[in-house]
């Protein structure tokens, strides 16, 4: 597996599935995906390279505030660099840093900060989780510091950003979420509902094509439970899920929803599931206390909180995540691999990643038939 120019294998992409193929690369793209015979008919006098496993699209983690004991919602650039470092080795080969709600002064740090990591292309953008959420549905969220949108705190981010946000959490119950939804959609950010106690109505009319959101931040959490006469934010994000309307983000780590939620939710709308790890501080790291945000974060069994016994995030990675929709919602490895690549690629408008396809990033995970890990290629090199 030294020569990354040509990697055989089982190939299962968006736009590619192919029982034995092979993906060609140059440089830091693909340049073609073919089976293996149409790949041995190009080249007569040139051997098929070695089957290495069943190959994937690089990962692409929306929603993620760190991992290996260090954070994203940081102004320690090098921080930042080595957590995305530790989901790259792990398949995440893109990575949105997100931060939470904090002080207005230090989130507008932070994210200046990450954008210089953005344009390096060590993380592919920012994806700001508050401070404009819901008091009574904000989870771990530092309630201190939860505001209305603001119209100019929203333009104080942007600036810092620099182009470089591509997400941002809103509740669409708060005073003022129009204006600053149309002001994050007009500088192309994907406006994301979230940490929410909106009914199903408010909720479905913030949602396109009649409002400006077009993604739902982790469902099922940060809002009330789906009820048969309160149906709420879980109803109206599913069923604009289903007519192809919004991306929704799942959790898929196996504490945050259980494994019929996410079978419903994948088999109303497979090809608009976001797999996300919401994975902060302490993934991959032993049990303790750590950090999101202000607040402090204790980790028992793998299962982080905050003192409110709030769930505080994820501690898995995300090819945990795609075997988790395979193993125990019974979803096709196909419809897992979206929901882990292209998916969320497009629902925060990330381009050349999430596929393997002529001109695409050379980025992409081996895996063997129970989905460890074997190596991952990024940007054509492969991860020592």
């Amino acid at each position: 597996m030294n020569d990354a120019r040509h990697i055989r294998g089982r190939i299962v992409a968006p736009s590619h599935v192919i029982d034995d193929g092979v993906v060609s690369v140059e440089g830091e793209r693909v340049v073609a995906v073919r089976s293996a015979a149409e790949w041995a008919a190009r080249r007569p006098d040139s051997e098929l390279p070695a089957h290495v496993g069943t190959v994937l699209p690089g990962l692409v983690d929306v929603h993620n505030h760190g991992g290996a004991g260090n954070r994203f919602d940081t102004t320690d650039v090098a921080e930042a660099a080595a957590a995305a470092e530790y989901h790259r080795s792990l398949g995440t080969t893109t990575v949105l840093a997100g931060i939470v709600t904090a002080s207005p002064r230090d989130m507008v740090a932070q994210v200046a900060a990450l954008r210089e990591l953005a344009a390096d292309e060590i993380i592919g953008g920012i994806h700001a989780e508050g401070p404009f959420l819901a008091g009574i549905r904000c989870g771990a969220q530092d309630p201190r510091y939860l505001r209305d949108p603001d119209p100019e705190l929203t333009r104080r981010l942007l600036a810092a950003a620099d182009g470089q946000l591509r997400v941002m959490t809103i509740a669409p119950e708060l005073p003022g979420f129009e204006k600053v939804a149309e002001l994050l959609a007009g500088h192309g950010v994907t406006v994301s509902l979230g940490h929410s106690d909106a009914t199903y109505a408010t909720f479905r009319d913030a949602l396109w094509p009649n409002g400006m959101a077009a993604s739902v931040t982790h469902l099922g959490n940060g809002m009330p439970p789906l009820h048969h006469r309160a149906a709420g934010p879980v109803a109206a994000a599913v069923a604009a899920a289903a007519k192809g309307q919004a991306t929704v983000e799942l959790i898929g780590d196996g504490v945050h929803v259980d494994s019929g939620f996410g079978a419903m939710v994948f088999a109303a709308a497979p090809e608009r599931v976001a797999l996300i790890t919401d994975a902060m501080q302490a993934a991959g790291m032993p049990d303790g206390v750590y950090r999101l945000g202000p607040q402090e974060v204790f980790v028992n069994g793998g299962v982080a909180r905050v003192a409110s016994g709030s769930i505080a995030g994820g501690t898995a990675h995300l090819l945990q995540c795609v075997g988790w929709a395979v193993r125990e919602c019974g979803v096709s490895l196909a419809d897992a691999v979206r929901a882990a690549t292209l998916t969320p690629a497009s629902a925060a408008g990330l381009r050349d990643v999430g596929d393997l396809r002529a001109g695409a990033y050379a980025d992409l995970i081996v895996v063997d038939e129970a989905l460890r890990l074997r190596r991952v290629l990024y940007r054509g090199s492969w991860l020592s």
